[in-house]
């Protein structure tokens, strides 16, 4: 069908009956090889690699609510791999390699959108620390480069790099292959092609317990019946510390919420991501000319889909320091997500002290990001009963060993 003005019409006035689901909406069969839990982007994309790389296509994926209702659809949809510790940097550079091919690999355009990540450095300190960390980078076969303030002044011309700034600019780290993506049509892309290759994707569909037996797991109790599993992997962000209670675990995380927001369109006048750790904040310009903008997560602990109004007010005077002419600019709206921090500012792809149970979880407010990596290496994990070599130290036990990789800070914001 063409999908002609008339067309879209016809079918808006018949409630869109005509048109094609994107993906089955199945009843739950009582046994799978494998249930993921949790239909964000990293457990879509654990579906879909496991059905493509591993064959394993005996796989359904539970969504309490809808495909993109979560942390998928509550983000700032920035793409980078420019991180300090090589543990961290080859994890996320593997996701940025296959960020690179995905529109074509899902044969579904992510509107994925390289147009360089800008990291600030504010004191000498700052710009030690980019130094330090572009050569890791680099040692690791990862683009990065050290950009001064007059190249900064080119780049962006609104920037304000004037030398009395109360933050004032002395340079910045800079990856040309970073950027930006759409966040949704991240989500339904991963889905699409898993249903293609036989995934069941189960919305409205609520895992309330997690049964095990003999010291392994047998099944997951939802809203919609009990479905038999020999292998059950939770990427649940925000709430893992809640499922892993069901397995009687209990993980090193904590959950707050995180705010973004956006501003009325305007015309074109930024280019590139922009991040600063000083005055913690970040903005971008979407396609549709909003600026999305966001900080830190709220310092309390919760499960709200809400922000705070002292975040809120940090955020907007750190942009405002950045850029002074957004002042004028208005708020459109704003959102909260949920997410999940490990100690270290690192996340948890791993297999548990349950046999057949596996966790992807407390990716910070990284997430999205990483979510074709994780989805690759997670979906490694559950079906070879072992790490790949990437996420081998992103294992629960370091925790106990003491093996921590220490990301606070280290890569300018933590986003």
């Amino acid at each position: 069908m063409k999908y002609s003005a008339l067309n879209l019409v016809r079918n808006a006035l018949t409630g869109n009956r005509n048109w094609t689901p994107a993906w089955r909406s199945p009843e739950p069969a009582r046994e799978y090889d494998v249930v993921i839990v949790g239909g964000g982007g990293h457990g879509l994309a654990t579906a879909y690699y496991l059905a493509k790389e591993h064959g394993i296509r005996r796989v359904a994926v539970l969504e309490k609510g809808w495909i993109g209702g979560g942390n998928t659809g509550r983000n700032t949809t920035i793409v980078r791999s420019n991180y300090l510790w090589t543990e961290a940097s080859l994890l996320y550079e593997k996701s940025m390699q296959l960020w690179e091919g995905l529109s074509q690999d899902l044969n579904y355009n992510v509107m994925f959108s390289q147009r360089g990540v800008y990291n600030l450095g504010h004191t000498l300190q700052d710009m030690r620390d980019i130094e330090r960390r572009v050569s890791a980078n680099r040692l690791n076969g990862i683009d990065a480069e050290v950009v001064t303030a007059a190249q900064l002044k080119t780049a962006i011309p609104y920037l304000d790099t004037s030398p009395d700034a109360r933050y004032p600019i002395l340079g910045a780290s800079l990856q040309r292959r970073a950027g930006v993506a759409r966040h949704d049509a991240v989500a339904w892309g991963f889905a699409r092609a898993a249903d293609s290759l036989g995934v069941d994707i189960i919305e409205q569909c609520e895992v309330t317990a997690i049964r095990t037996e003999q010291g392994g797991v047998s099944a997951v109790e939802t809203t919609r019946g009990t479905i038999r599993a020999g292998k059950v992997g939770v990427v649940v962000a925000g709430n893992a510390s809640v499922l892993a209670s069901m397995a009687g675990l209990r993980l090193p995380v904590e959950s707050h919420p995180l705010q973004a927001f956006v501003s009325e369109p305007l015309k074109p006048v930024l280019d590139t991501v922009v991040m600063s750790n000083a005055v913690h904040g970040y903005v971008s310009q979407s396609d549709k000319g909003e600026l999305v903008i966001g900080a830190g997560i709220d310092a309390y602990l919760g499960y709200g889909q809400r922000g705070s109004f002292p975040t809120i007010e940090h955020t907007m005077e750190a942009i405002i320091t950045l850029f002074p002419i957004f002042s004028r600019v208005r708020m459109l709206r704003l959102w909260g997500g949920i997410v999940d921090v490990c100690p270290d500012a690192c996340p948890i792809i791993s297999k548990t002290p349950v046999a057949g149970l596996y966790f992807n979880c407390g990716w910070g407010t990284g997430g999205f990001k990483a979510t074709p990596g994780s989805g690759w290496t997670f979906a490694h994990t559950i079906a070879q009963d072992r790490p790949h070599e990437l996420n081998a130290p992103f294992d629960l036990e370091r925790f106990t060993t003491g093996a921590l990789i220490d990301e606070h800070g280290a890569a300018a914001v933590a986003h």
